[in-house]
């Protein structure tokens, strides 16, 4: 599989973040599209052979737009060249969680899982509350060997215990957690590989996966909240 397509656009995208410069290579955006729409499905399909739930995505209904919204933030770069894709048994929302993967040139590439959104205070409820009643399941996933070796559980996090949990609990540093995700960084040289790539990432995928399970047994029942 070729994705020399995507680094190449993504990294010229980096360097002219402009609107002039984006409309005119528009054929460039459409060919490492495709090359990206074409390594999600391999990554699909390799997911779905230990994970079948995400065999019905589409992968062009699982991937992000490079166009960012600016009205908040300091950084008015119309847009983020990264080619970004969620795979979960609903798609590319939050929750379910998933497989996630950006590809952003020049060390910013990594594979995901777990909940990143921390603004939805239910979906952080309901984790924390789970991890409260098994606290011990969490652990035996976090601490298994494969697991220690790749990943370690980040979020955002508050100061103190919230209210309304046991400042002693054995679980106490991940209550204070609003979300909880993994990240592994993966380097340029590494997504050069193509079908070497998606055997590394399906393998570490793999390895998420009781991570994933967990957090998803914590989240039965919620829903999205109304835009």
């Amino acid at each position: 599989m070729d994705t020399k397509k995507i680094l190449t656009y993504l990294t010229d995208l980096s360097r002219n973040n402009n609107r002039e410069w984006y409309h005119a290579h528009k054929a460039e955006n459409k060919a490492a599209n495709a090359q990206f729409l074409e390594l999600v499905q391999e990554l699909i399909l390799g997911i779905g052979a230990f994970d079948g739930s995400v065999l019905h995505n589409r992968p062009e209904d699982l991937t992000f737009k490079l166009v960012r919204d600016t009205r908040f933030s300091h950084d008015k770069s119309p847009y983020n060249p990264a080619f970004r894709a969620h795979i979960s048994s609903e798609g590319k929302l939050p929750v379910p969680v998933g497989y996630y993967l950006t590809i952003r040139p020049g060390g910013g590439t990594f594979l995901g899982g777990g909940l990143f959104a921390d603004m939805f205070r239910d979906a952080t409820e309901m984790v924390r509350g789970y991890i409260a009643e098994h606290g011990d399941e969490f652990e035996a996933i976090i601490h298994a060997p494969a697991f220690e070796e790749h990943f370690r559980v980040q979020g955002t996090s508050l100061k103190k215990v919230p209210a309304g949990y046991d400042r002693e609990h054995p679980q106490a540093e991940y209550l204070k957690y609003k979300s909880w995700y993994l990240e592994y960084p993966m380097a340029d040289e590494a997504v050069e590989e193509g079908e070497a790539f998606v055997s590394e990432a399906v393998r570490l995928f793999r390895i998420m996966k009781p991570f994933n399970d967990y957090l998803n047994r914590a989240l039965v029942g919620f829903r999205m909240p109304e835009r």
